[in-house]
């Protein structure tokens, strides 16, 4: 049976303007690629960072290469050997690789006629709720977002910090928020001093860990905050691909697994399984993308402690539907087809 492939670029705008200590975004640039056989499609998506060396245009650029090395094979089921030929035309290149996986791994799916996480053996029962992030803005406007996602029912909100008013930030967050489980991700903006102190005031907000303190090309000083500081540490930019994984076990408590950084779901399992190995609790974490990519990320939702798969919900509109996640619930049980459960979205009814 041969596969036919295809690929396309998509805008995605925000509902707010996305903020980190790197800076800003509006809209998201998504490559969704879609592999299909004479029965299924099998959806995924690339949502690539320029911080790990990607934008849109080399997914573009190096997506035919890759689509033609997936049709050669002509199994989706057939991760390893697809793995494989992506290696002899392409390296590297892990959110372009992501969307081809994630498209071979929803069709393998449809072909057996499952939800992935069941094809793969897991329990849907077992996926923790996600946070809902608060992206880097002014704080009253912080704060109003705070607001929105309480009301909203989100009951863990991951608050981005990096600016000389962290400390305000925080505390407009908690008092907006009395209830809420907090998380913050520094995004590599502190210096390990600077971290070791934050952690003691971000102890005393009732904060349950930090991501990505310091630089990731700093890993002494990852090691110096996680023995120093108040807090557990979870290492994000420091922990992209299976070989990083027993450092980071060195210098931190929590890995977190993202599909763009490793390449896919299929290489995610494994980095899942190495950390588990290496004594790292995991956390499942995402780009700011369509369902067609995080749907993906939630059928793994089963293997890990926490998760943080907001990239959909954070979008104004997106043209496909995925896993429901209502007050952060990932409900994979309420998926009722095939694959990873990403689709096209119904179009909405005038009148």
């Amino acid at each position: 049976m041969s596969l036919t492939t295809d690929f396309e670029r998509l805008t995605l705008p925000l509902e707010h303007e996305f903020g980190i200590s790197r800076g800003s975004s509006a809209t998201a640039e998504n490559v969704v690629v879609r592999v299909s056989d004479d029965g299924h499609t099998g959806v995924g998506a690339a949502a690539p960072s320029a911080h790990y060396g990607e934008t849109v245009e080399t997914v573009e650029a190096v997506l035919p290469d890759l689509l033609a090395s997936v049709e050669r094979v002509g199994d989706p089921a057939n991760h390893q050997r697809i793995a494989a030929a992506m290696d002899d035309v392409v390296r590297a290149n892990p959110a372009a690789r992501a969307a081809v996986d994630i498209a071979c791994c929803d069709l393998a799916a449809k072909r057996v006629g499952l939800p992935l996480s069941r094809h793969w053996g897991l329990d849907p029962a077992s996926a923790p709720e996600t946070s809902f992030t608060i992206g880097l803005d002014d704080t009253e406007r912080m704060r109003a977002k705070t607001r929105d996602a309480v009301d909203a029912g989100y009951e863990i909100l991951k608050v981005k910090l990096g600016t000389s008013r962290d400390e305000e930030i925080v505390e407009a967050v908690r008092d907006t928020a009395p209830d809420a489980t907090l998380r913050v991700d520094a995004n590599e903006a502190w210096t390990p001093r600077e971290a070791v102190s934050n952690t003691e005031w971000l102890a005393d907000a009732d904060v349950e860990f930090v991501e990505q303190p310091v630089p990731a090309e700093n890993p002494d000083g990852m090691r110096f905050v996680r023995e120093r500081g108040a807090l557990p540490i979870a290492a994000d930019e420091s922990c992209v691909t299976l070989a990083d994984v027993p450092e980071v076990a060195e210098i931190a408590d929590i890995a977190n697994v993202k599909l763009m950084k490793c390449g896919g779901p299929s290489e995610a399992r494994r980095l899942i399984h190495a950390a588990r190995a290496g004594g790292l609790d995991v956390m499942l974490g995402c780009m700011v993308s369509s369902n067609a990519a995080i749907a993906a990320a939630a059928q793994l939702a089963p293997l890990v402690d926490y998760a943080d798969l907001d990239g959909s919900l954070l979008l104004a509109d997106d043209p496909y539907e995925g896993v429901p996640m209502p007050d952060g619930e990932i409900d994979l049980a309420a998926v009722d087809r095939p694959g990873t459960g990403a689709r096209l979205a119904e179009p909405v009814a005038n009148g």
